[in-house]
């Protein structure tokens, strides 16, 4: 019955979805051929290449190694900084979360630095950098971190003191304590500082690309999903813009996805009803 119940959603859920896509591309493709159908230019939405016309742009660049190429070099980008972002932010947030002293010191300057865009770094990283390709992963570490730092914060100090007063009856050691009670209690947080955080570096990463001009002495390719959007825009390509769109839409959605999945397999305990 459960297996029947689930299959049952799972085919609902995927048909309101294909239902959605399928409707919103109809209504795109009469707004954007509004003044040939329909004698009236409808404001935005006309001015925009249909999708038909986008298809046909995207089978005219899916074959194409530089395509590709962007695709590998912004997901190298986005990976790197995440992860990094990840292995520095989890520990920090969890000190913040534990040690009074270290807070105290540490947090104002986090603080501080935290309402900071990512984007305002582009000419500091660029400077500092040794070359363009680091600078956009600084920034686009910048871009997970301060997320992931403050949901694992907030997820620490929400614990239950009950749970410590428990483990150290018990005669749990820190570590003990540390693997037994803080670490299954924020992995729910440090889940959605996750998905959130890899979200924003993709926004970060792809903005970076455009704004630092990275990759303009090495092709069309040399500076990533970004760079394809712009140069497309120079080129006065505007359906390869929509193409470069799509394709960061699609790669944010599908690592958001990947995190979601692991995060249900690493909480058990927390399976939907």
């Amino acid at each position: 019955m459960t297996i029947v119940t689930n299959r049952t959603f799972l085919s609902e859920k995927a048909g309101r979805a294909i239902t959605a896509i399928v409707v919103s591309l109809v209504l795109w493709e009469i707004g954007s051929r509004s003044r040939t159908w329909l004698g009236v230019a409808i404001p935005g939405i006309s001015a925009a290449p249909p999708p038909s016309a986008v298809v046909i742009a995207f089978l005219g660049v899916v074959f194409e190694i530089s395509y590709w190429y962007s695709w590998y070099l912004s997901s190298l980008r986005v990976f790197g900084g995440f992860l990094i972002a990840m292995l520095l932010g989890i520990p920090l947030g969890i000190m913040l979360a534990m040690n009074r002293t270290f807070n105290g010191i540490v947090f104002p300057v986090f603080e501080v630095l935290r309402p900071i865009p990512p984007l305002a770094w582009v000419p500091l990283a660029i400077i500092f950098w040794p070359t363009q390709g680091l600078s956009i992963g600084f920034v686009t570490f910048l871009g997970a971190f301060f997320t992931i730092v403050i949901n694992v914060l907030d997820g620490a100090r929400s614990i239950d003191g009950r749970f410590y007063s428990a483990a150290q009856s018990m005669g749990a050691s820190r570590w003990q304590v540390f693997r037994r009670v803080i670490l299954p209690a924020t992995i729910p947080s440090i889940s959605v500082g996750a998905v959130v955080g890899m979200g924003i570096t993709w926004e970060v990463v792809v903005a970076a690309e455009m704004i630092s001009g990275s990759g303009s002495s090495m092709g069309r390719a040399g500076g990533g999903l970004g760079f394809f959007i712009w140069s497309s825009y120079l080129g006065g390509s505007y359906e390869q813009i929509i193409v470069g769109m799509i394709s960061i839409g699609v790669a944010g959605y599908l690592c958001s996805s990947g995190i979601r999945m692991l995060s249900e397999a690493s909480t058990p305990w927390l399976k939907r009803r």
